[in-house]
């Protein structure tokens, strides 16, 4: 207040206070108001008040109103709020000479926007005032004797009221509904006398008298009385139904300024003062008996439902015993004026009843027995019945009011808030007596009470010494919503660039320890953008004043982020291990889990709680030691779905913080997470890579919780809504495949048996990474070789994942030992790719190393690209020449392909003459071999079986068993070969090649030598008599069955061939053989020689008897013949006597026939 008593303006700045978990915050509005004029010695305080726009009325209890008028901040200062400066004082109209030193002064102002008009009540006198500068209206018309007046419809929105707004005035002996326009018009009244609250829903009302609480039905005149608003009133019952209608006059309403008052300044409205006539005092006591006790009118329901209850004034009764004719209500009450215009600082037994309307149906009351006990709240619905549950209160509140956070039409955007809470100020046992506070408790569940300081110094008494004020803290929600800024919101919920954490074991050339380099500019731009944003995500709505002595303050919901922040806050700092902070944290976790947020403010805090939490658990699961465990648990799900940037937790982690991809413009978190990011960074618990590996059992469980939580991102991906989606992934996948690769390098691949994150190695590489380049580097520096090649294998990079193979087969070290029969894991591979530069490179690779592998690859029918036989052996003579024998091998026996016969033929023979040619030792094996099976006795095995049942393991004596094979015709009478040229080159090993030159000279026609070889050069006696059957065509094609035509058709040759063998067989040296040889030859195949030959050939020292099998089967042969000719000579004589009986038949038949000879 300057020199001329005008107080200054009133400016705000913002205060930096610590950080409050209460669902509600102070904020002051006006603090140490001027209120009495200078030089005043009474001790003025703040009755009621009132804000509409950019005005604000406040009442006193010197009976005056303050106006002050809001001016706006500047637009660019974010620190000052509004101020308000003192525009006009107003002292009201009452009736001083019914005033005393005692009277409450305003007792309410109530403001009417749509009609520009204020109603304030005065020391039991209303009058009527025009807005903004509260100038006299409607002729100064006065009411006296009004102890309330409000009762607005709180369902109906200002468009729906066209002709004015209706009030309800609480005088002595009604109620009167008038609606307040250009001109007041009374619309009826209600037979209620002495009013002390009213809320008002549609035509539904709760009003409260200074005994009992009533819901009046305003439209057909109809009262339910309820309960008491003190327990202990015995007079008191609820739940009857009455008709408390006078004079059916509501539909016309009237009008008009009433006759005159007494003096000239001011008049009264007639029609709000006349027609109120009183009741008797026994038909009160007659209301007031028919309820037996408190709890009765509890337990009484309501007789009627409003759609039930009479809505005429008839005389006829119901069935509930209502008298058929009007009954006259009793008198009011005769209450004193002191009692009506009592100062709220003087509390006496009484207590004042309140009235809050939550939702449109229900309406809360309170109850009690005395202002020093607990008082209760109860919820009545529109049919007068008790509802919900009850709440509980400290002490019977002094005032109170329900936030349920609706949004009019005038409210802006942000006063849309979930849920609600019911205030309730009330009086606290503190040291040196009772102090006011705020009791807050959910209005939708069952909470415990939060109790808010009210903010008012302490005050002297008369001694010097301090003493707490109560009595005058009033709660009051007033018309216009204010936009309260929480500077702390954005502080926490705008994003930064964060600054990472780095290994200081990492040198500085490696490329991901150096942070990225990000445009200034765009850096101080986004900076300005989310400072801005977080400004308006801190703007916070309310309605709500509190006032108490000479000051006023804004009673604004606590922002959830803050409310939650200040929790954790509390729980975590110092930071502590006990199990007691994370179950909280848990259930901090827990209670959000499921709550649906309304506005972006919200969202985002319960985003930065989220996060914020998880971190702080997820540090704490790091510094966990092993084995410890609580109830609290972090779960991956809440790592997750907490929407963290994984890069952040990894930067917690020395083993998988060098995996971190910032990106170009870094990383952006909420700026409340980043003091909590540099508070876990580098503390001890947070463990190097060397002592990862030097003690792995004390790390397992946070590793298995990392793993499972950067698999769980990986999930996300293709996710639309997740920031810095590349750098993300990238970071995830290299940090998941390190934290693999370091656990299965933990594993030791001796013993055979995989570890259970092999399988998890084999599936991240074979689904694909985003981080390939980082990938590379990861797999190479552990050495593993064979899931590199599966990660290029996922790349379809063939070349790579062949080169990676060959790498392995060479003999590079590959750490985890995979890559079983590598040899033929690539062929397997060849078959599938179609690149035909690749299959010949790694094919003639593979064939140089294996070549039956290597053939394989352009042999397999199941291949996708195909070759030619020729370009297979040009290509092979070319890159593998020792794999062309296999491919040969495989087109002539595999594919019966004998045009490369003779190519097979000439390496067959390249491979035997040179060993030979070189090896005395190989052609003593030969020779050997051949003194082996002659010194056999019969039976024996042919000479071919022979060296294939004692084969040498050497590749030339393979090679020769072939070589027999293809000689020998094993493909057939249309196969041939270039004998001339063969017989030139194995000339010089003729004796060792015994079988080749047998078969040679067959081949020739020089059977007979053929015949000496096998029976004397090897004893092959079998093979010879084979020749002999198969005219000298093989030696190495058995005979089975009978012969076919084609073989009888040569039996002549056949016969001189055995002829050749008998000359051979009689030239053996040994005897017994000789003679057993022969023998058995003349027995088996004597039908193939002529006895006579025979006998001629035969020694005659032999015996008969060697002779004998031959001889008896000559012998039979000669009698059969002679037999045969018998028959077939008798035959022919039947034959010929037949023609002849036939010849002369037909002759007989014919008869002479005469003919003349023709002389010239």
């Amino acid at each position: 207040m300057d020199s001329f008593g005008i107080p200054q303006p009133h400016r705000k700045r913002r205060r930096k206070s610590p950080v409050s978990t209460k669902p509600y915050v102070f904020r002051p509005l006006l603090e140490d108001i001027a209120l009495a004029e200078e030089g005043s010695t009474t001790d003025v305080y703040i009755t009621c008040v009132e804000l509409w726009d950019v005005n604000l009325y406040i009442g006193t209890s010197a009976a005056e109103i303050l106006h002050y008028v809001a001016l706006p901040p500047d637009p660019n200062d974010t620190v000052t709020d509004s101020s308000y400066i003192f525009a006009s004082r107003l002292q009201p109209t009452f009736n001083r000479s019914s005033a005393g030193s005692s009277s409450p002064g305003v007792q309410q102002i109530l403001v009417l926007p749509k009609v520009t008009k204020a109603c304030v009540l005065c020391n039991g006198t209303l009058t009527f005032y025009s807005l903004p500068e509260l100038s006299p209206a409607f002729h100064n018309t006065t009411v006296t004797g009004c102890s309330w007046i409000g009762g607005e419809n709180m369902n109906t929105s200002d468009e729906q009221d066209e002709d004015g707004q209706t009030v309800m005035i609480c005088i002595k002996s009604r109620i009167r509904l008038v609606r307040i326009g250009v001109q007041p018009q009374k619309i009826r009244d209600i037979e209620y006398p002495s009013g002390l609250a009213v809320a008002r829903r549609d035509n539904f009302a709760c009003v409260a008298d200074a005994q009992a609480y009533a819901l009046l039905d305003v439209e057909n005149q109809q009262k339910i009385s309820l309960f008491p608003i003190s327990s202990l009133d015995e007079n008191a019952a609820g739940g009857q139904v009455e008709d408390i209608s006078t004079v059916r006059e509501l539909s016309r309403p009237s009008s008009g300024i009433g006759e005159p008052r007494g003096h000239g300044r001011s008049t009264s409205l007639g029609t709000f003062v006349t027609g109120i006539g009183r009741r008797s005092p026994q038909s009160r006591s007659q209301d007031r008996s028919a309820r037996d006790t408190p709890e009765s009118g509890f337990r009484a329901a309501s007789p009627l439902r409003p759609s039930d209850r009479p809505r005429s004034g008839s005389a006829t009764g119901d069935s509930n015993g209502r008298p058929s004719s009007p009954k006259p209500l009793p008198p009011a009450p005769t209450i004193p004026q002191q009692a009506v215009l009592a100062s709220p600082s003087k509390f006496s037994s009484r207590l004042t009843p309140h009235i809050c309307s939550p939702t449109p149906n229900e309406f809360l009351l309170t109850t009690g027995t005395s202002p020093e006990e607990p008082g209760v709240g109860m919820f009545v619905n529109l049919d007068g019945d008790v509802v919900r549950g009850t709440i509980q209160f400290d002490r019977y509140p002094i005032s109170i009011l329900v936030d349920v956070g609706e949004q009019s039409a005038t409210a802006p955007a942000a006063a849309a808030q979930p849920g609600g809470y019911v205030l309730a100020s009330i009086l606290q046992p503190r040291d040196g007596g009772d102090r006011e506070v705020i009791e807050v408790q959910d209005i939708s569940s069952e909470s415990h009470s939060e109790y808010l300081d009210i903010p008012f110094p302490f005050e002297e008494d008369n001694t010097g010494s301090t003493k707490l004020t109560t009595g005058k803290a009033k709660l009051r929600n007033i018309l216009s919503y204010t936009l309260a800024p929480f500077h702390e919101v954005g502080d926490r919920l705008n994003k930064v660039r964060l600054d990472m954490p780095r290994n200081p074991t990492v040198g500085e050339a490696d490329v991901k320890s150096t942070p990225p380099t990000v445009d200034t500019e765009w850096e101080a731009k986004r900076n300005q953008e989310e400072q801005a944003f977080g400004h308006r995500l801190g703007m916070q709505s309310s309605r709500i004043l509190l006032w108490s002595g000479s000051s006023i303050w804004w009673l604004v919901r606590n922002p959830l982020v803050l409310r939650l922040d200040g929790r954790i806050d509390m729980i975590t700092n110092p930071m502590s291990k006990v199990n007691e902070d994370r179950e909280e944290l848990i259930r901090i976790l827990t209670s959000i889990r499921d709550y649906e947020a309304n506005t972006e403010t919200e969202f985002l805090s319960l985003e930065y709680i989220r996060q914020k939490s998880s971190l702080i658990l997820f540090a704490d699961a790091l510094s966990r030691e092993p084995g410890e465990s609580g109830s609290g648990e972090l779960k991956v799900e809440d790592l997750v779905n907490s929407g963290l940037d994984p890069r952040i937790l990894l930067s917690l982690v020395p083993l998988l913080r060098e995996e971190v991809v910032e990106g170009s413009n870094g990383i952006w978190v909420h700026a409340g997470l980043t003091a909590t990011i540099d508070q876990y960074a580098n503390l001890p618990f947070t463990t190097s890579e060397d002592e990862l590996r030097r003690k792995p059992s004390r790390h397992i469980e946070w590793m298995n919780l990392v793993k499972r939580y950067l698999m769980a991102w990986r999930q996300r991906k293709g996710f639309g809504s997740i920031a810095d989606e590349v750098e993300v992934f990238q970071t995830t996948d290299a940090a998941l495949l390190h934290l693999l690769l370091h656990q299965d390098s933990q594993h030791s691949f001796k013993s055979g048996v995989p570890s259970a994150s092999r399988s998890e190695l084999y599936a991240l590489v074979d689904n694909g990474v985003d981080c390939f380049e980082r990938a590379i580097t990861l797999l190479e520096n552990y050495r593993r070789l064979y899931v590199l090649s599966r990660l290029y294998q996922n790349r379809k990079m063939a070349g790579k994942v062949l080169a990676t193979w060959q790498r392995i087969i060479e003999g590079e070290q590959d750490a985890g030992n995979e890559l079983r029969d590598g040899e033929n894991e690539v062929r397997k591979y060849l078959a599938k790719i179609r690149d035909i530069s690749l299959i010949q490179q790694y094919g003639t690779w593979l064939a140089r190393r294996n070549p039956g592998l290597g053939v394989q690859v352009f042999t397999d029918d199941s291949s996708r690209v195909k070759f030619t036989p020729q370009e297979v052996v040009e290509l092979l003579k070319d890159k593998a020449p020792k794999a062309v024998k296999v491919y040969l091998e495989h087109l002539v026996f595999g594919k019966k392909n004998s045009r490369y016969a003779n190519n097979l033929i000439t390496y067959y023979l390249d491979s035997v003459l040179q060993v030979l040619g070189s090896s005395e030792e190989a052609r003593s094996v030969l020779a050997q071999s051949y003194e082996s099976y002659r010194a056999l006795q019969p039976p024996k095995p042919t000479y071919r079986q022979f060296i294939i049942d004692n084969a040498v393991p050497e590749t030339w004596w393979q090679d020769r068993l072939r070589l027999l094979e293809l000689l020998g015709g094993s493909h057939g009478a249309d196969f041939s070969y270039d004998l001339g040229h063969i017989l030139r080159r194995i000339e010089p090993f003729e004796q060792d090649l015994v079988p080749e030159s047998i078969i040679l000279d067959g081949r020739q026609g020089r059977h007979q030598q053929a015949l000496r070889l096998l029976t004397h050069g090897l004893g092959d006696y079998h093979t010879a008599v084979n020749y002999c059957l198969m005219g000298g065509a093989s030696i190495f094609h058995p005979i089975s069955g009978s012969l076919t035509p084609s073989e009888a058709s040569i039996k002549e040759d056949q016969a001189v061939l055995f002829g050749y063998l008998l000359t051979e067989f009689l030239r053996i040296e040994d005897v017994s053989n000789r003679l057993e040889r022969t023998s058995e030859l003349l027995e088996r195949f004597g039908s193939w020689y002529d006895a006579g030959d025979v006998l001629d050939m035969i020694p005659e020292s032999w015996s008969v008897e060697l002779l004998s099998g031959f001889l008896i089967g000559a012998f039979r042969r000669l009698v059969h013949d002679k037999n045969e000719a018998m028959v077939v000579k008798a035959l022919s004589g039947a034959e010929n006597l037949q023609v002849a009986a036939a010849w002369v038949e037909k002759c007989s038949r014919t008869g002479p026939q005469v003919e003349e000879s023709q002389l010239i």
